[in-house]
């Protein structure tokens, strides 16, 4: 689990037991998370936590932020640009025997040596508000604009257009597209007895990633969704019977848009979405 401290106080977790990682940055401190939990990930669960510690502002700030955790089974992973501040993380952290792991520094030197070319040492310049970042909220309000096929004139101006039953991920994939690659992402949903729009079957195949899953993880889904809803547990929704029938309609209905066809059975929003940017590019 990620926790999130926006500023150094006397309420930092320490343990004798469980590992906890401070990611430490003088940003937002997202990239040292990510890296940290992807590594955490790898081992049984409730080996450690990560609490996140982000917006170092001085060498100050550091030197308590390391006094103030130096007790107990830690391990400081920090993203500082500054090399003042990575001077000062790890003589502090020398002083008080805690284990640290520069996440950045490494590679914006090995950068550096290869491009011949001094770093500009600014914190933050990943949250640019520049024209990259621009497009991606512009995508991201597309994805909204066209959610679930509400406005089927948007199919022809999307990127990629995303179609599969309900709960298939349409919607967390547009807006991952969106987010992270500045995709503008459309989605329609296919309802059995109900005809896809006309205009889906007028845009290029390439575009259309269709959307499939197995039926007993879709029962699965749906009947958590039902009881979330409130509809009654024997609803056609959540019929696993009618479900495999669904599927199977919906596989008819990609084989006649001759679209791409990705199984989101056994995979996160994440994986979805950079298979699906893979196959555009």
């Amino acid at each position: 689990m990620i926790k999130q401290q926006p500023e150094v106080d006397n309420k930092l977790p320490v343990s004798n037991n469980e590992l906890i990682i401070f990611t430490l940055s003088d940003s937002s401190g997202e990239t040292a998370a990510h890296v940290a939990q992807a590594a955490l990930v790898q081992f049984s669960p409730g080996l450690g936590s990560i609490y996140r510690l982000p917006q170092a502002r001085s060498c100050q700030q550091i030197t308590g932020l390391v006094r103030e955790v130096a007790t107990g089974n830690s391990l400081i992973a920090y993203t500082l640009v500054l090399p003042e501040y990575r001077e000062t993380i790890e003589a502090e952290a020398k002083k008080y025997n805690v284990p640290t792991l520069d996440l950045l520094g490494p590679l914006i030197s090995r950068i550096s040596d290869l491009a011949q070319s001094k770093p500009l040492s600014q914190p933050g310049r990943l949250h640019l508000l520049d024209e990259t970042y621009f497009r991606r909220m512009e995508a991201v309000n597309f994805a909204v604009r066209y959610d679930d096929g509400k406005n089927p004139e948007g199919i022809s101006q999307a990127d990629v257009i995303l179609t599969g039953l309900s709960r298939t991920s349409k919607t967390p994939n547009c807006m991952y597209l969106a987010q992270h690659y500045a995709l503008k992402a459309a989605n329609v949903p296919i309802v059995p007895g109900v005809d896809p729009p006309l205009a889906l079957f007028s845009v290029p195949f390439r575009k259309i990633i269709g959307l499939t899953i197995d039926p007993h993880l879709l029962h699965n889904l749906r009947v958590t969704r039902t009881q979330v809803l409130g509809l009654p547990a024997n609803s056609e929704y959540a019929d696993l019977d009618e479900i495999k029938q669904e599927v199977q309609y919906a596989k008819k209905i990609f084989r006649e848009l001759k679209c791409h066809v990705i199984d989101v059975s056994a995979k996160a929003i994440e994986e979805t979405s950079s298979e699906i940017y893979l196959y555009l590019r």
